[in-house]
């Protein structure tokens, strides 16, 4: 993973968001919620910009960042986004509505392992971006695979969790130690997978890409 210094020095070089978008960054910041690192969203909003998805499926919206940040990146994409905590929906909804995003962005409320059929109503999607409960993260994308575009992409974040899944040392809480070896198998599994081809960028907290096998 990149260093402290050359993350400090990169994001010295990213101009400023804008108010409302430093607004959701702050609050997160304050109140502990997970987002990508500025690095990291900086990093995969060029990826979709190459892309150019119609549409985007987001597993993990928590208070909204990610989707707000592609939809104002994206103009004409459409994201449907799952958030299960239900302060975090709300919250979620309010920044949507704050930034004028609603009209591309719509958030279901639920655990994402049971919508899939409210999912799959709403067609095929050129990116399933997986941002939510790590220890899942391989049934998240076994789901929802099958409602990928012929072209489309698998975007993963936190793949190598804050660099925990490379140590060698031992993990004392055992809930951290569950979670890195549910990710360490989660990037081997995909790493290995038969009909994908993936990497993984060392930015943020760890992205992997993954694309279907011979799709051009």
């Amino acid at each position: 993973m990149l260093s402290q210094e050359v993350i400090n020095y990169i994001e010295t070089l990213i101009p400023e968001r804008e108010q409302e978008i430093k607004e959701i960054e702050d609050y997160a910041k304050e109140h502990a919620v997970p987002i990508m690192e500025l690095v990291g969203i900086e990093t995969m909003l060029q990826i979709v910009k190459l892309i150019q998805p119609a549409k985007i499926l987001e597993i993990g919206t928590a208070i909204g960042y990610s989707a707000i940040r592609m939809a104002k990146a994206l103009p004409n994409v459409k994201i449907v986004t799952i958030e299960r905590d239900q302060e975090r929906y709300e919250k979620a909804l309010y920044y949507i509505n704050k930034t004028n995003t609603a009209k591309q962005i719509e958030v279901l409320f639920g655990d994402a392992l049971e919508l899939y059929e409210q999912v799959a109503a709403r067609g095929l999607f050129d990116v399933v971006f997986i941002d939510a409960a790590k220890g899942q993260y391989l049934r998240f994308f076994e789901m929802y695979e099958p409602l990928l575009s012929k072209r489309g992409i698998v975007i993963t974040d936190n793949v190598l969790f804050k660099g925990l899944v490379a140590e060698n040392q031992p993990i004392e809480t055992k809930r951290i130690r569950n979670l890195v070896k549910k990710i360490r198998e989660y990037n081997e599994w995909l790493m290995n997978h038969p009909d994908y081809e993936t990497v993984i960028l060392p930015i943020g907290d760890g992205i992997a890409i993954s694309r279907k096998r011979g799709e051009q």
